[in-house]
């Protein structure tokens, strides 16, 4: 289909048109014209920037008028329709051919080339050659004000001057006045398989009806006004037979249905339509009067200062139940919003409905940075996750912005429908791009919004994120790409010798400006909140009452070691400058039970722990947590904050709470407990509950039932039951965990005393293979060994690790490691002959 269209927008790839009856399309980078997409292509290929190829904002502007041709219509992923146009000249004058072409016809052309004496032109039609003398187009480059020269992809309105040898050569003008002046006519033989949007004619009424005209043009075509191109005030003086002037909107393909325009922006051709001042759009208008009703489209409106606007169908009512036609008699009163302009039919487009009148945003423009919005999931890519903020805003959360850690299956905590809130860290209307942030710590933020350098004031407390940490410190970001860094020696009051170990990617931190150079963008930071220096007599210090300071269950703090106690650590909150007490129990040091003991032994009074999490605020004490899992089910939301919450089927991580003859009582985060019965304890035949259970394993349960009158939970631990799908990837994850634990514990133990002894733990990894001496062997089959390598410690295998050998004390023998139990010194090997194999 051919239309007439007004650009709208224009960006690096594409240009946004208006089109008649309130509807927009858009023209891709590639449906200029050949000769401009040929300049992209080799510049794609070469990978530089050529100098002769200019962007589409050098070229085109809001407000120019353009003959498009419909490429394709698709449906988009919210259901909106897509309309994608071209307006290379190949396919909107395809209809044309070199014998065909007249003087005096108007055409639109493109510049394909730059010569000494003008330009050629590239009009769509083959067999012919069209040139542009200089003379005939200074009056037009002096009148816009694009440079010197017309530039290679320029769209320009053309009137043919002289035809040679059959069409074969065409001269042109693009003088202003000339084409303004330009009229269609019956010598120029138009048909209507050539006919353009954009010709003017003299046209004849033929019949007046409420919704259009009729009429008559170039001697044997008929077309339509319809009611939205003539002035509702004149649409019953128009009379039969009257005469006028009348452009040409668009020529549908196979019906040959041809639509006009009176409306007298259109009537000279290269003209503009009226556009609306910026500061309209969105005002909402008490009192707007209807000047028509048509009850197939909609209604025009007359706005508080004279303008016309028209509301769609859908757009006078809440939905079609509640629309009355009655209320939309001429002169009666409405409010609205102005939501759109069309340009093409220099008219407001308004809507009734109340939650658009009363919407906080309606454009990208109403949106600021740090703005907290309310949106709708509506697609998931490997990028992260489109969000609609309203029918015209869609936004962007980065996969790293998904919640406070990084999510590695997005898609299991978040469905398409699901009702979010983000809150904006990057906003462009020009681009139209909007970049959100779903981390509950910034969303949540008290602190002031830092989105530009100038505001970064030293002393100034916010909350950002970490993008990067190296050897010399982290580097955080903030709001509108504003960034800075925290240098080693700012990282901590304690010395950090591996931040990469300490701080991860997507971190939200608490940080203070030390020093801003707006100009070069550069920002000091620090993650030490307080200059003040420490008291001497520390100790002495008066420790802030529990009550003055609350902290949120799932809250991550840094903390550090103070006293060790029988059932746990005694820490404090470096955050509040080491004032705030706090407890970590030995049982959540880790998701492992013998690592819980291990770290208990190796960490000492000083030490720091990072990221630790808040799991209860009541109470003498605030009672803290290392359990990854446990972390990790807080921040990826997979937790239930009270009774009502759960829901029979439900997987959930806890920890045990106590250990009964009768079963298991298993406490989640935010307090809640459950009870997983004897005969749902195992797979196995249950003798004994302690047998398989201990106080503060971390343990995932799945929901069986729940007694909401005596607020009960029934629980079920069997690991077939408990699993989420993907066992193996679980129990790899669980592993990784316990080796990244045992790697810090053998840290832990390197720097403490014990130097020989603690060398050799640290040492010696299971699937490692030792040279050995045979020392005793027991009563039961088992052996004791000894070896240079395992001085200090106690080497030990069972009957069945002895395998089929026969050995003898003083025997020297291979063994593989199969675990180290560094609390009590002992070592488990092997001498099977398919484990050293392997």
């Amino acid at each position: 289909m051919l239309l007439l269209g007004c650009i709208k927008e224009v960006s690096d790839y594409e240009l946004v048109v208006s089109l008649p009856s309130g509807l927009s399309g858009f023209v891709p980078v590639t449906q200029i014209s050949d000769a401009y997409s040929k300049m992209l292509s080799k510049q794609v290929a070469e990978g530089e920037l050529l100098e002769d190829l200019n962007s589409l904002s050098d070229m085109y502007s809001p407000g120019m008028l353009v003959r498009c041709i419909v490429t394709s219509v698709e449906k988009t992923a919210d259901g909106r329709r897509s309309i994608k146009l071209s307006i290379d000249p190949k396919k909107v004058n395809k209809g044309l051919n070199a014998s065909a072409l007249a003087s005096g016809m108007l055409l639109s052309g493109f510049v394909s080339s730059v010569e000494d004496h003008g330009y050629l032109i590239d009009i769509g039609v083959s067999g012919s050659h069209a040139f542009l003398p200089r003379q005939k187009a200074q009056n037009y480059i002096k009148a816009v004000k694009r440079g010197s020269d017309l530039k290679i992809g320029q769209n320009l309105n053309c009137v043919i001057v002289e035809v040679k040898n059959e069409g074969r050569v065409v001269c042109l003008s693009i003088d202003r006045s000339e084409v303004a002046a330009s009229l269609a006519t019956e010598r120029q033989n138009w048909t209507l398989s050539n006919l353009l949007p954009g010709l003017v004619v003299k046209a004849r009424v033929q019949k007046v009806a409420p919704l259009g005209i009729k009429v008559s043009f170039l001697s044997s075509f008929t077309g339509i006004v319809d009611f939205m191109h003539m002035d509702p005030e004149k649409s019953m003086n128009y009379s039969p037979d009257q005469v006028m002037k009348a452009c040409i909107l668009s020529i549908h393909p196979t019906s040959k249905v041809v639509r006009l325009t009176l409306r007298q922006a259109f009537l000279h051709p290269g003209g503009s339509p009226n556009q609306l001042s910026n500061d309209r759009m969105g005002v909402v208008v008490e009192e707007s009067t209807v000047k028509a009703f048509y009850k197939q489209f909609g209604a025009v409106f007359q706005l508080d200062d004279g303008t016309l606007a028209f509301a769609r169908l859908k757009h006078l009512s809440k939905n079609r139940k509640s629309f009355k036609p009655g209320a939309f008699k001429t002169g009666c009163k409405h409010k609205c919003r102005i939501i759109d302009y069309s340009l093409m039919d220099e008219m407001c487009i308004v809507s009734l409905k109340y939650q658009i009148i009363e919407a906080r945003f309606l454009q990208y423009q109403d949106i600021h940075t740090g703005d907290v919005v309310q949106g709708k999931v509506f697609a998931l890519k490997p990028i992260g996750m489109q969000v609609k903020v309203t029918d015209g805003i869609k936004g962007l959360v980065p996969s790293m912005h998904l919640a406070d850690v990084i999510l590695k299956q997005p898609e299991k905590k978040y469905n398409i429908g699901d009702e979010v809130r983000c809150r904006v860290l990057e906003c462009n209307p020009a681009g139209k791009k909007l970049i959100l942030t779903l981390k509950k710590s910034l969303v949540q933020s008290k602190l002031p919004v830092l989105s530009s350098y100038e505001d970064a004031k030293p002393g100034l407390v916010t909350h950002g994120f970490v993008v990067c940490a190296r050897e010399f410190g982290c580097i955080v970001k903030f709001y509108n790409d504003v960034k800075g860094l925290v240098p080693k020696n700012e990282l901590s009051s304690e010395p950090i010798s591996c931040p990469d170990k300490v701080f991860h990617e997507g971190q939200v931190v608490k940080v203070m400006v030390l020093k801003c150079e707006p100009q070069q963008e550069r920002l000091l930071l620090s993650f030490r909140l307080s200059s003040k220096p420490a008291p001497e007599d520390n100790k002495k210090c008066t420790p802030k009452k529990k009550q003055e300071v609350k902290y949120q269950i799932g809250e991550m703090v840094d903390v550090k070691v103070l006293k060790k106690k029988d059932n746990g650590l005694e820490v404090s909150v470096l955050e509040d400058e080491g004032n705030v007490i706090a407890l970590i129990p030995t049982v959540h040091l880790s998701d492992f039970v013998a690592n819980c003991k291990l770290l208990w032994h190796c960490l000492q009074e000083g030490d720091v722990l990072p990221r630790v999490m808040c799991l209860s605020d009541k109470g003498e004490h605030i009672i803290l947590s290392r359990k990854s899992a446990v972390i990790s089910a807080v921040q990826e939301e997979q937790v239930v904050r009270s009774f009502s919450e759960i829901q029979p089927g439900m997987l959930l991580t806890g920890y045990v709470r106590n250990v009964m003859p009768f079963g298991v009582f298993v406490e989640f985060p935010f307090g809640v407990t459950g009870l997983a019965p004897k005969v749902s304890m195992s797979d196995k035949f249950v003798t004994d509950t302690k047998d398989h259970f201990v106080v503060g394993q971390t343990v995932i349960v799945k929901v069986m039932s729940i007694d909401e009158e005596k607020q009960r939970v029934l629980l079920n631990l069997k690991v077939s039951e408990c699993s989420s799908g993907d066992s193996a990837a679980e129990s790899f994850a669980l592993l990784n965990q316990y080796f990244k634990e045992m790697k810090e514990i053998k840290n832990l133990l390197r720097r403490r005393g014990e130097p020989s002894m603690a060398q050799g733990l640290c040492e010696l990894t299971p699937g490692k293979e030792l040279q050995l001496v045979v020392q005793d062997v027991k009563e039961d089959g088992s052996a004791l060994f000894s070896g240079s390598c395992v001085t200090g410690l106690t080497v030990t295998a069972t009957r069945y690790h002895l395998g089929d050998q026969n050995i003898v004390p003083g025997e020297k023998t291979r063994a593989l490691v199969l675990h180290v139990d560094a609390l009590t010194s002992k070592v488990y090997v092997s001498l099977r002959e398919e484990l050293l194999k392997q």
